[in-house]
């Protein structure tokens, strides 16, 4: 009982310690998408602030490839010490939902902090008579295998969100791959595809210049950039909710001290004025949690995706 006691009290002192001299050298932070991105951006504005608050340089190291998946591995097997980190999305959970894949997705890590959300944008073709979720709902099914949509590819977010859509509305869409975001945007502006559940970074710029309809957005309230705009879910199929969103993780192992020290510092970035400005001109909104509370929000994904690519026969390309 006494040692028990003992290995307990050095295990704490350990955390303590670790805490009080972290981070002791440079830190990692991998994303695993090119640069460019969303994962990109958000994870450089992220990386650059906390270099000034840890007095440590914050190295961004992209881990392209295989969607996400390479770069997730790297920081699975990592030293769990806070001194690497990743940046994941929403294609963390849908990977988990088509992928084998080689570590798991909530045992091999640790969860830290979440940064923002960016909504959803339901856009259609200006030819197209339908004007919210309602109209789509009715035209599809008075004009069965007609009603097509766009994505940036077989397995992508816009993938899953389209057929979220058509899972929860009941009706019939055909998917059309495009090769990236960028082309399925010109196939909906086009009238090819008729539909297309966009990222706010690009479907802001259409919806602003009145290039496209724009039909709804995929979060449970009202985005703020976009206050006029109803929700899918208030305009046609209710209860829909289908946001891409970015967060922190670290390898299972890393002391919590550590990973509660990370969190409050990166809470602390994004209450700054400066950064609520970038993330909204990126169309997106700061959302923080604490790692519970992300940890939750993960599980729950991997679950809803996993049911949505059951549904509709989702494979890995």
């Amino acid at each position: 009982m006494i040692r028990a006691l003992f290995l307990a009290l050095c295990g704490c002192l350990t955390m303590h310690v670790a805490a009080q001299t972290y981070p002791s050298k440079p830190v990692r932070l991998v994303i695993p998408f090119p640069a460019g991105g969303s994962n990109d951006i958000v994870g450089r504005h992220v990386a650059s602030r906390l270099t000034e608050r840890f007095g440590r340089q914050v190295v961004v190291d992209n881990r392209a490839g295989a969607d996400g998946i390479i770069g997730s591995e790297l920081v699975a097997r990592a030293q769990p010490d806070g001194h690497t980190l990743l940046i994941i999305s929403a294609a963390f959970s849908m990977n988990a939902a088509i992928h084998n894949l080689p570590y798991d997705p909530l045992r091999s890590f640790s969860w830290v902090a979440m940064i923002g959300d960016a909504q959803t944008i339901l856009i259609a073709s200006p030819g197209i008579p339908v004007n919210s979720a309602k109209d789509i709902v009715s035209f599809a099914r008075s004009n069965p295998g007609k009603m097509m949509y766009g994505s940036s590819g077989v397995g992508g977010f816009n993938h899953f969100a389209g057929e979220l859509f058509r899972n929860m509305a009941g009706i019939d869409m055909v998917h059309v791959p495009f090769k990236g975001g960028g082309t399925a945007m010109i196939g909906t502006i086009s009238g090819e595809v008729q539909l297309l559940f966009a990222s706010a970074v690009l479907a802001l710029p259409h919806v602003r210049s009145g290039k496209v309809k724009t039909i709804g957005t995929g979060g449970t309230k009202r985005s703020a950039l976009l206050p006029d705009i109803p929700t899918i879910a208030e305009s046609g199929v209710p209860g829909y909710d289908a946001n891409n969103y970015w967060g922190v993780l670290a390898p299972a192992g890393t002391p919590a001290a550590i990973v509660t020290q990370i969190n409050a510092t990166i809470g602390a970035i994004l209450a700054m004025p400066e950064m609520q400005k970038r993330f909204a001109a990126e169309g997106a909104e700061i959302h923080t949690m604490s790692p519970a509370e992300f940890g939750k929000l993960i599980a729950a994904d991997i679950v809803k995706w996993t049911r949505v690519a059951k549904d509709a026969r989702i494979r890995p390309h």
